[in-house]
């Protein structure tokens, strides 16, 4: 057997659709580069801005998203698929060189540097889900329903490769050059992703039916009005579904966020003892998603289908929040989030991308966004201020964690439901 078959074997590519298979992976691997390369400086900027005001924060960004998504869609209606992908990123890219000469003129700790650094942290939190939402809005029109089961997570290991990069380079580099400096690490990345969206347009609009399953026609604009996603989503009982989806799985998330600082800080009494825990479990969660998305994902999708797949982290959350409602204790958490975690990244968000390759272009760029935006962002919002509500009731880390398990189990109907929808939409 040639090393060709072998690797076509155990990771399902077909010879044919190789080279969009490495081009779309290497713009996953630049996206994810860049936003990892950030997001300690936002964390960092949240510190310094106040802990007290991170809710805020959080508010702030729901509401620059209500207003960033019309703009986003007003864009996507009047302009060719490449244009407003490359614009999309462009723009971030020239955000990046404002903040980098605000923060790298202003002085430390001083009253303009500590606004500066709070409109960063909102600024960030919109930008990691509009370019990771445009990338994949850009997977699901290229790529057809089928490929999608088979290909969706071998793409994502570019996205898991690229996070550990970001990750590394401002690990090891931010005390010699300063974090204003590596945001020009994260200008490049959105270049080079510019690139490969361009690599990929022409591959598709060439490509006769071929890799990636569409027909050479230059894509249509695809019009329409800039509130068009919203009306869609609440029009349509399958974008509302994920759209409900989304939303659990937010809610679910912020709340075991939270009741790991409790878990966290009750076990562990230095911050350098809690910094190698982090450490540790990021690797743990990186290294079963590569392996997962490499050798397993588009076999569970294949084999199991769009609702088994999405039902699948659902039952693991329901089980790891009773688990962790009867045992409140540090191993137990370990074990449920790093499940979790990947079980999210190496198998739910590739089955939940192929929900959207069913539908029509507008609904793919227009209330994608809006749904991987807005909705997520309100599902952030929903949870922690439900956590603090249960909190104020006298709840403790049990209780909220056993106050999840019925969320899960309505997640789960909602996945089951959305299968049933997908599948009979792809006839």
């Amino acid at each position: 057997m040639t090393p060709r078959r072998i690797v076509a074997r155990l990771t399902g590519v077909r010879p044919e659709e190789a080279g969009v298979v490495l081009l779309s992976g290497a713009y996953f691997f630049c996206v994810l580069s860049a936003y990892y390369i950030v997001r300690p400086i936002r964390e960092t900027m949240s510190v310094a801005g106040g802990v007290e005001n991170v809710p805020w924060l959080f508010t702030a960004t729901l509401g620059c998203m209500l207003v960033a998504h019309p703009v986003f869609a007003a864009v996507v209606s009047r302009w060719p698929r490449r244009r407003f992908v490359t614009v999309a990123y462009r723009f971030f890219a020239l955000c990046l060189l404002v903040y980098y000469a605000l923060l790298g003129a202003l002085p430390e700790g001083g009253a303009a540097a500590v606004w500066a650094g709070r409109s960063f942290v909102v600024w960030t939190s919109v930008f990691n889900l509009f370019v990771v939402s445009v990338f994949w809005s850009f997977m699901t029109d290229i790529y057809g329903e089928r490929q999608s089961r088979r290909l969706f997570g071998l793409i994502g290991v570019g996205g898991t490769l690229g996070g550990i990069l970001g990750s590394s380079i401002t690990a090891f580099l931010a005390g010699v050059l300063g974090p204003a400096t590596l945001l020009l690490f994260s200008v490049l990345l959105l270049e080079c992703a510019v690139g490969c969206v361009k690599g990929l347009d022409r591959r598709a609009r060439g490509s006769g039916g071929g890799p990636t399953g569409r027909n050479g026609r230059t894509p249509r604009v695809i019009g329409g009005s800039p509130l068009d996603g919203i009306r869609r989503v609440l029009r349509s009982p399958y974008l509302l579904g994920i759209c409900a989806f989304m939303l659990l799985f937010a809610v679910g998330s912020t709340f075991l966020y939270t009741i790991q600082l409790d878990i966290v800080s009750r076990t562990f009494f230095t911050q350098a003892a809690r910094t190698s825990v982090f450490a540790r479990i990021d690797l743990a969660i990186n290294t079963l998603v590569l392996l997962t998305q490499l050798f397993l994902t588009g076999r569970i999708l294949k084999g199991l289908g769009v609702g088994l797949t999405l039902a699948i982290l659902p039952l693991l959350s329901m089980a790891g929040f009773l688990a962790l409602g009867a045992m409140p204790v540090f191993a137990v958490f370990v074990v449920f989030h790093v499940l979790r975690r990947a079980g999210n990244f190496a198998v739910a968000v590739p089955a939940r991308e192929v929900l959207y390759t069913v539908l029509s272009r507008r609904d793919k760029y227009k209330a994608k966004n809006f749904n991987d935006t807005f909705v997520y962002r309100a599902g952030d919002q929903a949870g922690a201020w439900s956590f603090a509500g249960l909190g104020a009731l006298g709840l403790g880390t049990a209780g909220m964690a056993w106050s999840m398990v019925p969320v899960a189990g309505a997640w789960l109907l909602v996945a089951l439901w959305l299968g049933r929808k997908q599948r009979a939409l792809a006839g």
